[in-house]
């Protein structure tokens, strides 16, 4: 049994984009549109058994009528090649309150053929073309809709995410104790988890999420934890493996150096449960480079202009969305041509931004020794030699300046 893993598709970020003239949708959306169409050409070619969307289908809770057309045209293709699909409901899906509907639940209204959805804690038993497989869906907890049903009366964020986690533990345990050890089981859910690394390289911190234990989901039935929320890739537990695939587009420049991709499992139906995942792997898309170019100009540089042309001739940035960050003194600022900077740019995709990082000049100060009676003459030996500006730049100097003292004496 072949099962595709991907989660954080985030149809609708739009940001360092433009319209594009032919298609009339931003850039952005069509590299998000691409990032999945790899990944459905995949399963396809592959004949995947089924796909997983572990979450955040969208970057909103209401998505505009096209973001919805392109994300259920590529559903459909699934489907229609006889691959099931599995939803789980995120927290970019779900409204904040209970009543109005997910962004999911078109499809099960429509009874599109071969398409589950997961927008609560419960098992769900499929039949794939190459057998069965049991899916606990585990999708993003709505708190508000959880202090109604469960009458929790928590005063602190702190207090509600700990009864959160209370309850998904004890209904998961429920959900574990009912699985089929002769068929595949898989926990599929949308939850941050402790010992995940978000892309900024900062470990999960208790604060607006309610947070599980790894070790809460590494259960010894489960023979795969597919996970959404974090948009970096990466394999928590070994045994069972317990996965973030990482969203398959990059957002913003955190996730600058992140490989994005989607993860292929292949489950054999013999083995004991609990291990019965018999390979896996990551394969990655081609999505959109994020690249950052840094230069800093020191207050000897001649040309600030050309060092930072010269630094964005190192890297490849055709088609790619770059940033340059120039440090330099307050001195060099107006010597920056941003025009010029711009130009060698043009391959790039999209410039997010120049930014000039300027650096306030500590005054050199002549050595203790100097009193208000040095000779002028003396006094700017003195500084250039504190200035470090080289042998010939500062004969030059000294020159120019003699000659302006002979010609206007004082």
């Amino acid at each position: 049994m072949l099962v595709v893993h991907t989660a954080d598709v985030h149809i609708g970020v739009e940001n360092y984009g433009y319209p594009d003239p032919d298609t009339k949708v931003s850039t952005r959306l069509t590299d998000f549109l691409n990032s999945l169409d790899e990944l459905v050409d995949y399963a396809i070619s592959r004949a995947a058994d089924i796909v997983l969307f572990c979450g955040d289908a969208y970057k909103s809770r209401n998505p505009t009528q096209t973001h919805q057309r392109e994300f259920a045209k590529r559903i459909s293709k699934l489907s229609s090649m006889g691959i099931a699909v599995f939803l789980v409901s995120g927290n970019h899906d779900s409204p904040n309150v209970h009543g109005p509907a997910t962004t999911l639940d078109i499809f099960p209204v429509l009874n599109v053929e071969n398409v589950y959805i997961g927008d609560e804690i419960g098992t769900h038993k499929i039949m794939t073309r190459s057998g069965p497989v049991q899916i606990i869906s585990l999708p993003w907890i709505r708190k508000g809709e959880f202090m109604s049903f469960s009458g929790s009366k928590s005063s602190s964020p702190d207090d509600l995410n700990a009864v959160i986690e209370s309850t998904i533990k004890v209904k998961l345990d429920q959900q574990i104790q009912k699985l089929d050890s002769t068929i595949p089981s898989i926990l599929a859910g949308h939850i941050s988890v402790t010992s995940a690394v978000t892309s900024s390289e900062k470990s999960m911190m208790l604060g607006k999420d309610y947070i599980l234990d790894v070790k809460s989901l590494a259960r010894e039935e489960l023979d795969y934890v597919a996970l959404g929320h974090i948009h970096r890739h990466q394999v928590l537990n070994e045994t069972p493996k317990i996965v973030y695939p990482g969203s398959l587009e990059r957002i913003d420049f955190g996730e600058e150096k992140d490989i994005k991709g989607f993860c292929v499992i292949e489950f054999d139906p013999n083995l004991k449960m609990g291990r019965k995942e018999s390979s896996y792997q990551f394969v990655s898309v081609n999505a959109r480079k994020f690249i950052t170019i840094k230069c800093q100009i020191l207050p000897t540089d001649l040309n600030p202009t050309s060092i930072v042309q010269n630094e964005i001739a190192k890297y490849d940035i055709a088609d790619t969305i770059v940033q340059v960050h120039i440090d330099l003194p307050a001195s060099k600022a107006a010597e920056i041509d941003e025009q010029k900077i711009r130009r060698s740019l043009e391959a790039a995709h999209h410039i997010a931004v120049i930014r000039k990082n300027i650096k306030r000049e500590t005054r050199i100060r002549l050595g203790q020794h100097i009193d208000g009676s040095i000779e002028p003459m003396e006094a700017l030996e003195v500084y250039l030699s504190e200035r470090s500006l080289g042998k010939d730049i500062s004969v030059k100097l000294i020159e120019k300046a003699r000659n302006l003292i002979e010609e206007n004496p004082i």
